[in-house]
């Protein structure tokens, strides 16, 4: 076994060359081994065995800066960077990360856990090595995403953030080395056999000395070598806009073009990089890989395969049958509600699966609009078709729709359009850890001017609030709904409604939203056995809150708590006390529950709540401590 000896990655380069096609075999099989255990990010993975290696070949990560675009291809390196030992505990509580995180190692440059931005920060890096006078090199590894389309893409190349960092970084100079792994395109069709000569070509070590030689050599101070240099150039320029344009984008851009390279072929890909390491300017190295790789269940179905909870190796099939889900009751429903209206259209970006709109995108793809990973776009957007007579629903995880937050303001609130946001991932998700947690948009969404933000708690409610919110608000409107499935509470109420008594009690209060209710309840439960009387209110809408509204919910309560899964600076409980403090009401005791100052890491959503101090037994404990106070 090689695997088993390499502890850190100065082990990996005293490898022969067969040991390491043996490294690559055994580290795939590890990976497949492990995902099926824990569930995670297995076709992406599988996908960069071979790229990984070489780049640890190559580079010495704990010095040299490698920054990840998303993240989920980080596996093979985080188990080559000493930490194959704690795979047993990915994405679990107090485990590892699924996700680039420099607290768990100094070969993590950089947190990652969203697209496009790996350029960019890199660019800084390489800024900063410069100003300060350092020696280190700097990659950044970003993924094709939708250059091709855009459908389904989870790298970060179809995002206009990586476009502005490739575009600046070109232009810079900076001696930076950006891998981009294309696993969606075909070498045949899209590049052709005269492009892989030229590239081929391009990348032969004997045309790049010849190539610096030729500079050098016709650089010089005189007019006649510069006149020489300049129409040298320009007759390069033509022959390759003419017989290869489909090539020099990036080259355009400032950057050394190499590739495409096979992805899988570890020699050459390791001859590559340390050309591109010497090079100094920046260059752009096209590697063509395939998701799922080596496991024949990932490569028929990658999708499924990017994020998978844990499955038998020998079927590929969970372990766990899954549950109809929010994300699925949303998707159905807005199907349904389609078919009845023209002017309703879908809009993800790059989530069509995740998001419960795989029948829509079938059954009406006219109305369906994937941009790709491009949240900010979809929103300006969702605000172009509203104005012209469309009802726009934007699906998106409340994480990435952060990204949008200028264009919900500028292009969507100011004209008062109709245009609708259903908010997935609301809350905390689990796994995914401190990146994909929504836990910002009850306090960004309850901002904006004009916005009414709605909060189902069951599917039946989701379903109303969907039907409410397209067929009778006439501004925006976001719906905010977890990961999962519903809870013990499942019955319907009125989406017009400001708020519901669910419970009535006289010693305190407890009011939440979403799927938090479950938790609300119960803890009235679990004081009820101990003589305790507590009223649960619950929200349905968080935006628009008015004092007339709190002073109404709030009749007759002295102790409050409010419960719920939002970061603590701009959560509704602040909104709420502040209005009860402007109505008039006066609350002898105001106890918070919220996420805090800071997003967990990963764990099940059972285990966060407690850590956090959101499930039933901690809010009861909480309300049993204020008034032994008193």
């Amino acid at each position: 076994m090689v695997l088993e000896k390499i502890h850190n990655p100065e082990d990996i380069k005293n490898l022969n060359n067969e040991q390491v096609e043996q490294l690559c075999r055994e580290l795939r099989a590890f990976l497949i081994k492990s995902v099926a255990k824990t569930g995670g990010h297995l076709a992406s993975n599988l996908g960069v065995v071979e790229l990984t290696v070489p780049i640890h070949r190559v580079f010495d990560t704990a010095k040299d800066r490698l920054v990840f675009d998303v993240g989920h291809q980080c596996y093979p390196h985080k188990i080559l960077t000493g930490r194959q030992s704690l795979f047993g505990t990915l994405r679990q509580l107090g485990g590892l990360s699924g996700f680039p995180k420099p607290y768990e190692s100094a070969h993590d440059a950089f947190v990652a856990g969203h697209a496009s931005n790996s350029v960019s920060v890199a660019l800084g890096m390489a800024h900063a090595r410069t100003l300060l006078h350092q020696d280190y090199s700097v990659l950044a590894l970003i993924g094709d995403g939708a250059m091709t389309g855009g459908g389904g893409g989870f790298g970060g190349m179809s995002g206009g953030l990586s476009f502005e960092g490739l575009n600046d970084a070109g232009a810079s100079g900076e001696p930076m080395i950006v891998i981009l792994n294309d696993n969606g395109m075909s070498i045949e069709a899209n590049v052709g056999g005269l492009s892989r000569h030229l590239s081929r070509i391009r990348s032969e070590e004997g045309y790049n000395n010849f190539k610096k030689w030729y500079k050098e050599k016709l650089q010089g101070n005189s007019l006649a070598k510069q006149n020489l240099y300049r129409a040298s150039s320009h007759v390069k320029h033509w022959l390759k806009n003419t017989l290869l344009p489909e090539s020099t984008m990036f080259e355009k851009m400032g950057f050394s073009y190499m590739g495409p390279v096979d992805g899988h072929d570890v020699q050459k890909l390791t001859q590559m990089l340390s050309w591109a390491r010497e090079k100094n300017e920046p260059v752009l190295l096209h590697v063509l890989t395939e998701k799922g790789r080596g496991y024949p269940y990932a490569q028929q179905d990658p999708e499924h395969f990017h994020g998978t909870p844990p499955f038998d190796t020998a079927t590929g099939k969970p372990l766990r049958a899954s549950t109809r889900s929010f994300s699925n009751v949303f998707g159905d429903t807005l199907l349904e509600l389609a078919r009845q209206d023209p002017r309703i259209c879908a809009i993800t970006a790059a989530m069509t699966s995740g998001t419960g709109l795989t029948e829509f995108s079938k059954e009406l793809p006219d109305r369906f609009f994937d941009v790709g990973i491009a949240e900010g776009h979809a929103v300006a957007m969702a605000g172009g078709m509203a104005k012209q007579g469309l009802i726009p629903v934007f699906a998106v995880y409340s994480s990435f729709l952060q990204r949008g937050f200028d264009m919900l303001i500028h292009d969507i609130s100011l004209d008062k359009l109709h245009a609708v946001f259903c908010v997935d991932r609301a809350g905390l998700v689990g796994a995914d850890g401190q990146t994909h947690h929504g836990c910002f948009d009850p306090a960004y969404l309850t901002q904006i001017p004009g916005m009414t933000v709605l909060c189902p708690a069951s599917f039946a409610e989701l379903q109303d609030m969907l039907r409410y919110a397209i067929c009778q608000v006439s501004g925006p409107v976001a719906i905010r709904y977890p990961r999962g499935g519903e809870r013990d509470y499942a019955a319907a109420s009125d989406p017009a409604r400001c708020y519901i008594t669910l419970r009535d009690g006289a010693d305190f209060t407890i009011l939440s939203y979403g799927i938090l209710i479950n938790e609300a309840l119960k803890a009235a439960e679990l004081l009820a056995e101990k003589g305790i009387s507590v009223r649960v209110i619950k929200l349905n809408r968080i935006a628009p809150l008015s004092e007339a509204d709190v002073a109404s919910m709030l009749s007759g309560t002295r102790r409050l708590l409010v419960l719920e899964d939002c970061i603590a600076a701009g959560c509704v409980g602040e909104k709420v006390s502040c209005l009860a403090a402007l109505a008039g009401v006066r609350l002898d005791k105001l106890v918070l529950k919220n996420c805090g100052d800071r997003l967990p890491n990963e764990g099940s959503v059972e285990e966060l709540d407690h850590a956090l101090g959101l499930d039933a037994a901690s809010v009861a404990t909480s309300i049993e401590e204020v008034l032994h106070e008193q």
